[in-house]
Order: C-alpha cells, then sequence, then structure tokens
C-alpha cells in the first residue's frame, strides 16, 4: 500500500507540472491553483458522502483526514483541478472529463486494498464527475480565459465558503476540540437563532462580493481580482468587509461547536492579516493605483468600520423618486433629513427616459432599479441603513421586496414629465446638499481593497 501511496501523488504532480511548463501564462497557473482548491474541496465532501451511501472507504493508513489518506486526496485533486485546466486548449472539457472517468475506472479497482470499492462505485465516480471535477474546470477555464464573470464569482463563492466554514473547522475538529455533532444537538430554536445571526455576519461579505463584480468587474480571488478600485458598498465603510465577516462566522462557529481551537484560528487570521499580509498588500495596492489609493487608505480603516461612507472625489449618485408619490416622497423625506454623502435626489420627471420604478446611478454609470435603487441610496446615509441596504439587495430578498412593494406600497407607473399637469412637488429633491459621491473608479482593481480571498 505504501508503493501505491506514492504513486498516487508523485504521478499527478509530476503530470502537473509537465502540464505547467506547457502553459506559462500567469493567469492559466493562478486558474490552476483556484482549480485545484475547488477540486479539494469537493473530494473531501465527496468523501463524506461516499461515507454514507458505502460508495467506496480507505483502509486504516496512518497520515490521514477522517480515514481519506492525505496522499491519495491531494494526488486526486492535481487530477481533477489544475492538470486539464493547464492542458485545457488541447484538451476540450468533454474529453478531459471523459479521460478522468476512464482513468478512475481503471485505477481505482487497482487500489485494493487500500480503496475499498462498493458495489455502486460506479455512481458515486459519475456523481463526483458532475458535481466536483465539472465545477472545478469550469471554474479553473473560465478563470484562466477571464470569461463568464458572473458564473465564476458565484462558483468561488460556494468553494470559499466550503473551505472556511466547512473544511477548516472539520480540519480543526479533528486536531482539536469542538465538533459538528454539538452543534446538531442543539435546540431547534437555538439553530434557528443561530442562523439568522450567521446571515446578519454574512451580509457585508455577500455585498462586497457582488461590489467586486457589478462595480470592479472582478473577483474575491486575490489573482482574478477586480479591474477598478472598488470604494464602494461595504468598502466605502471598511477595507476588509469579506475578511471581518469570516472571523466573524467563524468565531459564532467556534460558539456553537464549543472550540476553543476554532476560536484561536478566527483570530489567528487577524493577527496574520495586521502583521504578515497587511503591510505586503499595502505596498502592492500604493504601487498600483497611487494617490487614488492613499487617499482611500487615510480615511477607510482596514479592520475598524467608519460611521459615514468614505466622501470619495468623484461626481455624485443621482437617486431618481417621482415627486408626486406618496410612499416616494416620504422616501426622498427620510433620505433628505439624514444628510446622505455624494448622493443627489432628483425628481423622476426630470429623468430624459420614462421612469416606471425609481432609478438610482452611480458616479462610476452603475444603475439601479425600484427596491434595490432605494437600497444603493441607503449607503450613502450611515453604516446601520447601509447594511439595511446589503440585506436588501441580497438575491431573493430583492425580489420579494420589490413583489410586495410592486402589489401593496408603490406600483410602478410612468412618471409624467414636468408641464404634462404634475402637481408641486411635495419635497424638493432637487436642492438636496450633499457632498462628493463615494463612488470612485480606477482602471484596473485589485480584490479590493484587499487582495485575500475571505478568510
Amino acid at each position: 500500500m505504501t508503493a501505491a501511496r506514492y504513486l498516487c501523488l508523485l504521478v499527478p504532480v509530476a503530470l502537473t507540472l509537465g502540464a505547467a511548463r506547457v502553459d506559462r501564462a500567469r493567469n492559466s497557473r493562478f486558474a490552476a491553483l483556484l482549480a485545484f482548491v475547488a477540486a479539494a474541496v469537493g473530494i473531501a465532501g465527496l468523501t463524506e458522502l461516499a461515507r454514507r451511501t458505502g460508495w467506496y472507504a480507505f483502509a486504516p493508513v496512518d497520515g490521514a483526514l477522517r480515514d481519506m489518506p492525505v496522499d491519495l486526496w491531494l494526488g486526486w485533486a492535481l487530477l481533477w483541478g489544475p492538470l486539464p485546466v493547464l492542458l485545457r486548449r488541447t484538451l476540450p472539457l468533454p474529453v478531459a472529463l471523459g479521460l478522468l472517468c476512464w482513468l478512475d475506472a481503471v485505477a481505482m479497482p487497482q487500489l485494493r486494498p487500500l480503496v475499498q470499492l462498493g458495489p455502486s462505485w460506479l455512481v458515486g465516480e459519475v456523481v463526483g464527475l458532475l458535481l466536483v471535477a465539472l465545477p472545478a474546470q469550469l471554474l479553473g477555464r473560465w478563470s484562466a480565459d477571464r470569461r463568464r464573470l458572473a458564473a465564476r464569482v458565484l462558483l468561488q463563492l460556494v468553494v470559499f465558503t466550503a473551505l472556511v466554514l466547512w473544511l477548516l473547522p472539520t480540519v480543526v475538529f479533528e486536531v482539536g476540540d469542538g465538533s459538528w455533532g454539538r452543534v446538531g444537538r442543539l435546540p431547534a430554536s437555538w439553530l434557528f437563532v443561530l442562523a439568522q445571526l450567521g446571515l446578519l455576519v454574512a451580509v457585508p461579505a455577500l455585498a462586497a462580493v457582488r461590489e467586486f463584480a457589478v462595480r470592479g468587474g472582478g473577483t474575491p480571488y486575490p489573482w482574478d481580482p477586480p479591474r477598478r478600485l472598488v470604494t464602494t458598498g461595504p468598502y466605502a465603510y471598511v477595507g476588509k468587509p469579506m475578511q471581518l465577516s469570516t472571523v466573524g462566522l467563524l468565531l459564532l462557529l467556534a460558539l456553537a461547536a464549543g472550540s476553543g481551537w476554532l476560536a484561536a484560528a478566527a483570530l489567528a487570521t487577524v493577527a496574520f492579516g495586521i502583521s504578515v499580509a497587511g503591510p505586503r498588500e499595502r505596498r502592492d495596492l500604493a504601487n498600483r493605483y497611487g494617490p487614488d489609493w492613499l487617499r482611500y487608505r487615510s480615511q477607510v480603516r482596514e479592520w475598524l468600520p467608519r460611521w459615514r461612507p468614505y466622501p470619495s472625489d468623484g461626481p455624485a449618485a443621482l437617486l431618481w423618486l417621482e415627486d408626486d408619490c406618496g410612499p416616494c416622497a416620504a422616501v426622498g423625506g427620510f433620505l433628505n433629513r439624514r444628510g446622505p454623502r455624494g448622493l443627489l435626489l432628483r425628481p423622476a420627471a426630470e429623468h430624459p427616459a420614462g421612469l416606471r420604478r425609481a432609478r438610482y446611478a452611480g458616479g462610476d454609470g452603475h444603475q439601479e432599479r425600484g427596491v434595490a435603487a432605494v437600497a444603493r441610496a441607503l449607503e450613502h446615509v450611515t453604516l446601520g441603513w447601509a447594511c439595511l441596504g446589503w440585506s436588501l439587495r441580497l438575491p431573493g430578498v430583492a425580489w420579494l421586496a420589490q413583489l410586495v412593494t410592486d402589489a401593496m406600497i408603490a406600483p410602478p407607473h410612468l412618471a409624467r414629465p414636468r408641464g404634462e399637469g404634475c402637481p408641486t412637488p411635495s419635497s424638493d429633491f432637487s436642492t438636496v446638499p450633499s457632498p462628493p459621491s463615494a463612488h470612485t473608479a480606477s482602471p484596473g482593481s485589485p480584490p479590493g481593497p484587499s487582495p485575500a480571498p475571505p478568510g
């Protein structure tokens, strides 16, 4: 079994190194690394599923994580992740998946007694190819070629969430204290409260990931960053919203699992970010973005949020509301009383195109409609209202809020231009005072402002 374990690791390593010499592009190599992480996390999850279904198991050996030999795990992840990504120009995706299926079908029976196959192990093989190898290949190939931004952001979010909130705690529970069993034994009411708290803690990170995609044109992965400096959304308040949410979620999970080790690991990530990763990131970002970055960093802290949004020098954002609509006028008055920073309110009748719902236009050209537009406007008030705005724009929540608004509060209707019988506005949106906008953009952006992935 020892020789088989060596071969299972050394052969994939040799093949991957050879493929890296074929494709020397920097994007390809970092995309291959991302595919490796995705495959490794997926294979760990697949093995947990196989333990419950009886697809396959491993003989008890040293150097195993939850009964899976680590060397076999790493070699398997290399074959399902980076190797086909580096050879993508000669191995189309269907061909690569077919070869992986053939290789596993031939090799796994030869690995007895290290690998113990169940009667339906081929079912597990197909499930693994579809749920692990295929997503890892799509993520790696799209990242290498900078294609399908929304899809690769979504896949990255799934991979990093599973890595930080499942695989990392599982490893900590294996070597330290705490357990998933303790979490599962909590009363249903406690689990419900923990889930709600976890969602609230995760909101800034989810909003930050979305901000990278829609405002920056990039992803949280350090080597697939936004193309523009992102200083809007959560980044108008704090420099590391994803890392803050990650630490908060790990501490919450540590409390539920009774794991001091996991809490220590969460705090260690903060210490590492401040003392080791932080200085290098700041130097890199200062070199990339010069005065824009330095001005931003001088006013926005990395770990301690501001109460009011960052006052950048770009053009102000605009929010168009219909001034003879009661709910819209109430929203306008609410915002006006709180002195939004970097936001100007305008009557919908002044918009060059006919509007059926509220419209938000950022200084960088980004637009939102309806409830999402009002949610964007809340980002210009204070941190508390910004958190509400980020929550309202979560997938599903935004759709439901818009549905309720259309049905019960302010149905969509065409705003009438001035001079066509509109009454005098109940609130003068056009005279709302506003400091400079909190929306700036500069060419080429890091994951940012911090290039580190979540966690």
